[in-house]
């Protein structure tokens, strides 16, 4: 519980009959209908498999509920959404539970690896709490799989604290005059697990290093966009993904949110400025958080969109009767006078329900282009 705070890329090549095959994805990029759709998928917990026991649901759903229901609303939302990318918001694995952490590992993933479709992840508090994995090897382990672009850390960045920071790249569509240039970017960050710090109880936080390097790298990217031809006259609108909710969701209430707020606010006891950093830089648009299972809002503060996506996993905590859910983003470009595509135009949410429907529910605009 939260405490309350105060597509495989295959090719081929044939050289005298041998067939050589790479399981590494295309860079990322807008559809010919203009749309890039991400699927995030927060706190799996996933432990042992069908040996797992569900937490928090009815009854009638206990005897056969296991990690196995968690891989199938991941297969339920693939075939429904058919994301571009899907992002996974720590808590991947419920390190304490795993007989073999690297096991766990595989199997929490095992839906987006069949489905061959690139994905990402960052860790959250309970990623390395196993007896076998620490942080550092959890996400190594990740790093390795088939079709991720996850990475350890920025190759510049040798000191950055934790595990798991690094910007992804999403380029305009094909044959259109921004295919060269990234139209969206993605920041991903180890919000950290619990504090290093004796003087300071709770949760970990974004640590300097990792907002300068967030700085350094927002700044490069509007500055490609901005200055390198063809010349943009704003910013490429930015998204950031990470575990654990900022101080300033706790702003936030029933008056000024879509969604619901049914516990305290999981962020960490230190305000480390991070939000502060995401306004200055001017690009990020939407930050989306897991790690408080039973809140699925987005609310707006200085500008910029905080969002949970809701608890995905059956062996998370959870609250009997209400449906396991997960968040769809999407990014759809503008056309210019002769029908050609542009930059982002508008970002737009929603949630789906792991129930009989996979019903759809708080559709809202996070953005739109001045």
């Amino acid at each position: 519980m939260a405490a309350i705070c105060m597509q495989r890329n295959i090719f081929f090549i044939c050289l005298i009959g041998w067939v050589v095959s790479q399981a590494t994805p295309l860079p990322l990029r807008f559809k010919s209908n203009g749309e890039f759709k991400i699927l995030q998928v927060a706190d799996m917990h996933y432990a042992n498999g069908k040996s797992t026991k569900c937490l928090n649901v009815l009854p009638s759903q206990y005897p056969s509920c296991s990690d196995l229901n968690t891989t199938a609303f991941v297969n339920r939302m693939i075939q429904a959404e058919k994301p571009d990318l899907i992002v996974f918001t720590g808590d991947n694995i419920y390190g304490r539970d795993t007989s073999n952490a690297s096991a766990s590992i595989k199997a929490a993933f095992e839906a987006a690896v069949a489905a061959k479709l690139p994905w990402a992840a960052v860790l959250g508090n309970h990623d390395q709490e196993s007896a076998t994995l620490n942080r550092e090897g959890v996400m190594e382990h990740i790093v390795s799989m088939d079709y991720t672009l996850s990475k350890l850390n920025p190759d510049a960045h040798k000191k950055i604290d934790g595990f798991g920071n690094y910007n992804l790249e999403v380029m305009g569509a094909a044959a259109s005059s921004l295919e060269g240039k990234s139209v969206l970017n993605l920041y991903f960050l180890d919000s950290g697990d619990y504090s290093t710090d004796p003087s300071i109880a709770g949760y970990g936080w974004i640590k300097p290093s990792q907002q300068s390097w967030f700085k350094e790298t927002s700044a490069k990217l509007q500055e490609n966009y901005t200055s390198i031809p063809p010349t943009q006259s704003e910013p490429a609108p930015g998204l950031a993904y990470f575990h654990i909710p900022l101080p300033e969701v706790n702003e936030l209430d029933s008056s000024n949110i879509t969604g619901i707020k049914q516990e305290g606010v999981g962020c960490a006891s230190y305000n480390s400025g991070f939000m502060k950093t995401m306004v200055e830089a001017g690009d990020v648009k939407a930050a989306f958080t897991g790690h408080d299972h039973l809140n699925d809002f987005c609310g707006k503060i200085k500008g910029i969109e905080l969002c949970y996506s809701g608890g995905f996993g059956y062996h998370a905590y959870g609250k009997a009767g209400w449906a396991r859910r997960s968040r769809v983003v999407v990014a759809s470009l503008e056309k210019d006078s002769n029908g050609g595509w542009e930059g982002v135009k508008s970002i737009t949410t929603w949630k789906r329900l792991d129930n009989e429907h996979l019903s759809k529910i708080d559709i809202q605009t996070l953005w739109t282009k001045p």
